[in-house]
């Protein structure tokens, strides 16, 4: 008979040490007929030398001698199991603090989740963080076993109150266990079968609730993601080789290979062993594939369709658990995976600090770290542009690893909240559009207006002073005989980009508008004086490149807590009310210029003060000299 491919889930089992993970799996695998054979003499024989009465169930996964001797599981141990329904992997992981990065990797992997728990000490503080990086790794699937029910006299009122405990903390992270039952896996009650100790419990087993999880269709639905894996030379073919992890692929297919944006047609799919039928593969497959064209492929390169690709960043958002010896810190440089990617990121920000134990809070820039054990909301910069999914969109490659030298130090979800896909193409729609230079020297133009032209471009957090410097040194400017103009954040919405809101996406449209029109101001002449948010480091970026030779960063520098004091708009009140949503330095990122061409503080200095430092910067950097030596001061009217 051909042999039949059953449904498999991989269902990961997490609790704090000395709950009784290993006893629950060790008795599930018996009472279910799932022990290898002789496995349950060995146990004897091995109880029996131990001199123990009853046989101890979690001696069937200690696959190491150095465990049995310290009565701990030190690794994650991946077994086999199955009922009447379907196949399982069911991933062991550690309980106690040592060994807890285990259990990152074996989470990660997992598609459904039980959390055991002691009907004697209730939630304890493994419990809190076992339960907090499945909410972070996003697994839904939840059940919780209250494990030891013998030892409470299998009472339903102490049932009862572990019950509303899980069920609280649960709640407060985001998880709703789908099943919570009562059990003494030591005697098999309520795990493969009901057992009459409990007869005022009428929900389902451990196995009827391990086949009420749902088995995760591969998701073919999902836009094609194809990361490779590594590329094969084989004769004159070059075989990219890699595993689809969603949608599908077939022959013929137009794929667009990110970061580089380089785009060629599939001529073949190749298997081992070789099948010349292959014309298609679906999400789950490793395949080759050859193209019709040479194109700089890599491994770490993500293959889609042309349509729908990642986002494309150099800075990515994770909540992660942080597992590392050393705290995790802002500046600090770390290894980051997910799927095929593996590149050195620095630790741009620290958002957040969740200790999950009591679930209290502190603000990443008051914390400045993120300690061991604890969880972090936490901005990362790459060097260059990553294709990224984020867990939301595509759960497949939505999840990252971090690596402090070469150990596991922390692993989460990906987030792109509150930033922009840096994928744009740079160059006109229509191929019928040709350069026009102008017929005037910029020494022309320079000798006539008595300066050269240059874009001084201000960013800051909204209520920094950015609109008020900008305009008191407009009026200085010209009141020296300068062609001068500010093109302001609120002024240019009105008019040039009054059809973009504050998405992500628009915001980074609103500078590269901006920043085009400031570069064309500067080419004929002018002094331009731009007072924009311009959150995002890419995006001041790309306003440089737009004029290289004119551009100036110009950072005004006041901290939130200032700036909300002012809120000369009241714009902080009402995005802390919930009224806006978005704004920068409440719910979306403000990114510092690292290397500003120019710092200006307005945290206890005076506008005349700030004033009279970009001016003089203006000066020194457009050549131009004061037709009055006191037009600053009546222009500014002090």
């Amino acid at each position: 008979m051909p042999h039949t491919i059953r449904p498999q889930l991989r269902v990961v089992i997490v609790g704090h040490v000395d709950h009784g993970k290993s006893t629950l799996i060790g008795r599930l695998l018996h009472d279910t007929g799932s022990l290898p054979e002789g496995k349950l003499a060995e146990l004897k024989a091995i109880c029996a030398r131990r001199g123990t009465d009853a046989l101890e169930w979690s001696f069937v996964l200690d696959a190491f001698q150095a465990e049995r001797d310290q009565a701990v599981t030190i690794d994650t141990t991946q077994i086999w199991f199955k009922t009447a329904m379907r196949d399982y992997v069911i991933i062991d992981a550690p309980g106690h603090r040592e060994f807890l990065k285990n259990m990152v990797s074996g989470a990660a992997a997992a598609d459904a989740a039980i959390l055991v728990v002691d009907a004697r000490e209730g939630v304890a503080e493994q419990t809190r963080r076992h339960a907090y990086l499945l909410h972070l790794l996003g697994l839904t699937q939840v059940g919780v076993a209250v494990n030891k029910m013998d030892l409470v006299g299998h009472d339903p009122e102490a049932f009862g109150a572990v019950r509303r405990e899980v069920e609280a903390y649960l709640t407060s992270i985001g998880i709703t266990a789908s099943h919570i039952v009562p059990m003494a896996a030591r005697h098999g009650e309520m795990v493969a079968a009901r057992g009459q100790a409990m007869d005022w419990y009428a929900g389902k087993t451990l196995t009827e609730v391990l086949d009420s999880f749902e088995v995760a269709p591969q998701p073919v639905a999902l836009p094609l993601r194809l990361p490779v894996q590594d590329v094969y030379r084989m004769g004159e073919e070059r075989v990219l080789v890699g595993r689809v992890e969603t949608g599908i692929l077939r022959t013929g297919d137009r794929l667009l290979f990110s970061p580089t944006g380089e785009e060629a047609t599939v001529t073949a799919l190749r298997v081992w062993p070789h099948d010349p039928d292959k014309v298609a593969a679906r999400a789950g497959e490793v395949i080759g594939l050859t193209l019709d064209q040479r194109i700089f492929v890599e491994r770490g390169h993500v293959g889609s369709h042309t349509q729908n690709p990642p986002m494309l960043s150099s800075v990515f958002r994770a909540n992660l658990f942080w597992l590392g010896r050393a705290p995790l810190r802002v500046g600090g440089i770390y290894r980051a995976r997910f799927g095929t990617v593996e590149v050195p990121v620095t630790v741009q920000s620290i958002e957040r600090v969740i200790d999950t134990g009591d679930l209290s809070q502190s603000a990443g820039a008051v914390a400045g770290q993120v300690p061991r054990n604890a969880v972090g909301e936490v901005t990362f910069r790459a060097r260059d542009l990553l294709p990224v999914d984020p867990y939301a969109d595509n759960p497949r490659l939505g999840r990252v690893v971090l690596y402090d030298g070469h150990d596991i130090a922390g692993g989460g979800a990906l987030t792109m909240e509150g930033y922009a896909d840096q994928r744009r193409v740079e160059r006109p729609a229509s191929a019928h559009i040709y350069k026009v230079h102008s017929a005037l020297a910029p020494d022309a133009r320079a000798a006539k207006n008595g300066h050269r032209g240059g874009v001084f471009w201000l960013t800051g957090l909204s209520g920094a002073g950015k609109s008020t410097i900008a305009m008191a040194v407009e009026r200085a400017l010209f009141e020296s005989g300068a062609q001068v103009y500010v093109l302001d954040g609120d002024n240019i919405r009105h008019g040039l980009n009054a059809d973009l809101g504050f998405s992500p996406e628009e915001r980074a449209e609103n500078v590269r508008r901006v920043g085009h029109v400031a570069a064309l101001m500067a080419d004929a002449g002018l002094i331009v004086v731009s007072a924009f948010i311009s959150p995002y480091l890419a995006d001041r970026e790309r306003a440089r490149a737009a004029a290289p030779q004119h551009f100036h960063e110009v950072y005004i520098a006041a901290d939130l807590a200032t700036c909300e004091d002012r809120d000369p708009k009241g714009l902080y009140k009402r995005a802390r009310r919930g009224d806006i949503r978005g704004f920068t330095g409440v719910d979306a990122p403000y990114e510092p210029p690292p290397n500003p061409d120019l710092l200006i503080s307005t945290q206890g200095n005076s506008v005349q003060t700030c004033v009279e430092q970009l001016l003089a910067y203006i000066r020194a950097h457009t050549a131009l000299s004061e037709a009055r030596p006191d037009f600053a001061e009546k222009a500014l009217g002090i």
